[in-house]
């Protein structure tokens, strides 16, 4: 057998890597929410998914610290993405994600 055979083939780290952000990215498969509950509920639900998914765009576009997430950024990321322009409280919400991400 090959000498080059036996050896693992070299993997490179996807953790520093960026990934641009012109992949499309997979709509998430929607599920109705739970009936019954307070309206601000729905609201902050919705308001945290968003976030979440403002701030792994950031990471994979190469944003890693919270400080460099200004509302700029975070709106021209959602523009990127496809989502509607967040609010200063979700931004905020985003920079917090982050900085709990480390």
């Amino acid at each position: 057998m090959p000498a080059a055979a036996t050896k693992p083939k070299p993997t490179q780290s996807t953790a520093r890597r960026r990934v641009p952000l012109d992949l499309p990215y997979a709509p998430v498969e929607k599920r109705p929410l739970p009936p019954g509950r307070p309206r601000e509920w729905y609201v902050t639900h919705n308001r945290r998914l968003k976030a979440m998914r403002l701030a792994i765009a950031l990471l994979d576009s190469g944003v890693y610290v919270a400080n460099q997430a200004r509302n700029e950024t975070i709106r021209s990321t959602a523009e990127r993405i496809g989502v509607h322009p967040p609010s200063d409280t979700t931004c905020h919400m985003v920079r917090a994600l982050m900085r709990y991400s480390r």
